[in-house]
């Protein structure tokens, strides 16, 4: 399952992001974003706009694009 597709304020797990181009990648690892990082979506905007998401207590806004290539399992 992707970071798009958990719903909205679920709580999930990163376990695969290496479909994430290698900017984006160290973008989120330099906020402390990585595989076994608890996110929630917060929010999605609508017509392929980005999506929000929240972990360690940040929000951070990405293209849905590159949420579409991040994998999470529920926990």
């Amino acid at each position: 399952m992707t970071l798009t597709q958990i719903g909205k304020e679920k709580p999930a797990r990163i376990i695969n992001m290496e479909l994430v181009t290698p900017v984006v990648r160290r973008r989120l690892l330099d906020m402390g974003i990585m595989e076994g990082t608890l996110v929630q979506l917060k929010r999605s905007l609508p017509f392929g706009g980005p999506c929000m998401i929240e972990a360690g207590g940040q929000w951070v806004g990405i293209r849905r694009s590159d949420a579409d290539k991040i994998r999470v399992e529920r926990v």
